[in-house]
């Protein structure tokens, strides 16, 4: 009789390979076995986008984007929209992100990275609009409030400033003269209008394509 092992008894098949370890693990991109897909955490497949350009990433593709109803959002003023999804800010990536899905839940469309880098922070572009948004812990001066409207000037657009350290009272008085929303991005997400622009841009949304802002650009 052969060595190495008893034969298989007969009309009992031979014991199964016990399969190794290293062929039960999943491949790239595949979850693990028992692991809960994204639609089972309730979010679905695919949820996020990315700002064109900018490698930002935009959560909120599905449905309304960048919206999301429930509590702890900030809502239109008039209830027209649903609240809006803070995102916690604790990079300047996170402060972008946190902007543009708010220029979204506004009405905005086509956010992507700005053709020209303003002097400071980071330059974002939609339909009709510039958008400059300053990660640095210093309070936006005078002349970052005027490049921004000078640049959105020479585009036949508007323009919304986001500061995370605020601005200086200077600033606050040069963007009352040239009427530019100013909001300051809270550290849990939510933008703070500063001025009388920023709550009616924060009230009233995006203006509809093919209609005058208040300052007369379309």
């Amino acid at each position: 009789m052969p060595t190495g092992g008893e034969p298989p008894t007969e009309g009992r098949p031979p014991a199964k390979r016990q399969t190794a370890a290293r062929d039960e693990a999943p491949t790239e991109g595949q979850a693990p076995a028992g692991s809960r897909t994204p639609a089972e955490h309730g979010t679905p497949a695919g949820d996020e986008v990315t700002v064109a350009g900018s490698g930002v990433p935009v959560a909120g593709s599905g449905g309304a984007p960048g919206v999301m109803p429930g509590a702890g959002g900030v809502g239109g003023e008039d209830g027209s929209r649903p609240a809006f999804r803070p995102r916690v800010i604790r990079t300047a990536r996170d402060a972008v992100t946190t902007a543009a899905l708010y220029l979204r839940w506004l009405g905005y469309r086509d956010i992507r990275r700005a053709d020209q880098r303003p002097p400071s922070g980071i330059g974002l572009a939609a339909h009709g609009l510039l958008a400059q948004v300053d990660p640095t812990v210093r309070p936006a001066a005078p002349r970052d409030v005027e490049c921004l409207w000078l640049t959105a000037m020479t585009e036949d657009a508007g323009c919304v400033y986001f500061s995370l350290a605020g601005y200086t009272d200077d600033a606050r008085l040069r963007a009352a003269a040239l009427a530019v929303p100013l909001f300051v991005l809270d550290l849990a997400g939510v933008p703070q209008p500063m001025n009388d622009a920023a709550q009616a841009l924060h009230t009233e949304g995006a203006p509809e394509r093919g209609t005058r802002a208040r300052d007369g650009r379309t």
